[in-house]
Formats: structure tokens, sequence, C-alpha cells
């Protein structure tokens, strides 16, 4: 099985799940227009490498989530519109989501949940309680707690993706990012993410501030 149609099959087992078992329409066009988003030539890290990896941090903690198909629709349409010079993404996909999945048979309520999701990701900051909303942030910055190297070539593909932006300003902007990040009182909410993620991810992100403030 291809890494397309593995994920076409993700897809559609979680559009069938959030649609409470009601007949709609073909959900694969939905899936390819998706993937094609993920594959656009400006995404060098936002890729649907990254969507299976997320979606693979979903399963993970899924029993953390009070409804994680909802929570894998939206790790979908999370970076679905994606563009490194722009600040709306996150609204664009959610409004993405709104449109999309109505159409193709999902309820409004869980619709706007996905939404509502997708617009989190904007802050990563899910209030307490909010268990899709931990999943989904915890999943998204699984990345932080990576292998050395893994995060070496993730922090090089960001790179690559604001390619258009000096070096200096980069540096700038890039390390503002992490010393937010590193003032966080957790960057992890799922019990998983805080025993497992939050000690090496804390490394990885001072080792890159530590390279970038030389």
């Amino acid at each position: 099985m291809t890494d397309a149609t593995a994920l076409r099959v993700r897809w559609q087992d979680a559009l069938t799940a959030a649609r409470g078992g009601v007949p709609g329409p073909d959900p694969l066009p939905y899936a390819d227009n998706l993937l094609e988003r993920w594959a656009e030539p400006q995404r060098r890290y936002h890729t649907t490498a990254h969507l299976t990896q997320v979606l693979d941090r979903v399963d993970t903690l899924a029993g953390h989530a009070a409804d994680p198909d909802l929570v894998r629709l939206a790790v979908w349409f999370h970076d679905a519109v994606y563009r490194p010079d722009r600040s709306e993404n996150e609204e664009r996909s959610a409004a993405l989501a709104e449109r999309a999945l109505p159409e193709a048979g999902v309820p409004d309520t869980a619709t706007a949940e996905v939404a509502r999701l997708v617009r989190l990701t904007v802050t990563h900051d899910p209030a307490e309680g909010d268990t899709n909303g931990e999943v989904l942030c915890d999943a998204d910055l699984a990345i932080l707690a990576s292998s050395p190297k893994e995060y070496a070539a993730y922090a090089a593909q960001v790179r690559e993706e604001y390619g258009f932006v000096p070096d200096d300003a980069f540096r700038e902007g890039r390390s503002a990012v992490l010393r937010q990040l590193l003032e966080l009182p957790r960057l992890f909410r799922t019990p998983h993410g805080v025993e497992e993620w939050e000690p090496r991810a804390r490394q990885n992100l001072t080792t890159e501030l530590e390279l970038l403030t030389r």
C-alpha cells in the first residue's frame, strides 16, 4: 500500500466515523483534494509526511480524546491552507473545513468541533479539560520531542519554508518563537506528552536556540 493510499484509507475511516453511520458522498475526492494541498511546492515541513506523523501521534494519544475521529479530521485540515508568508492560514484552513465537511455528510456539531480544533492550532493552548484540543496540540508539537537528527531536519525544513526571509531576520524571529515555547509552564498537556515528550522537547528547543544565538 502506497503512502497516499494509506492516507486515503485513514481519511475514509475518520470521515465515516464522523458521519455517525449515515451514508454520504464518496470520501475519496475530498481526500484527494486535501492531499493535493498538502503536496504544494512551497511546503518543506508542512507536507504529507507531517500529516502522517501527526495522525500517528493522535493514534498514540487517542485514548485521551473525547472524540479521536474528529481530532483526526482536524489534523487533515489544520495546515490544509499553508502559505508561509501569510498569517491567516489557520483561519482559512478552518473555513475550508466548515465548507467541505457538511458537503461530505458530517453533522453540523461535528463540523463545528473540527473547525474549533483547527483554530486552536494558532495558540496550541487548549483549555483545561479540552481533551480533544490537548490531543491535537500535543500531536502537532510532538516533532519537538524527536531525536536530535530528526529535530535538526525539522529545523532545516522550517528554514527552507521561510527561505524568502533574510538570515538575520529569521534568526531573530525564530529565536523569539523558541523563547516563547521555553517560557511555557508545559509544552504538552496529555499525560503521555508530559511524561514522554516534554524533557526531550525542551532539550531540543534549548539546543536550537543556542545555535541561533551564537
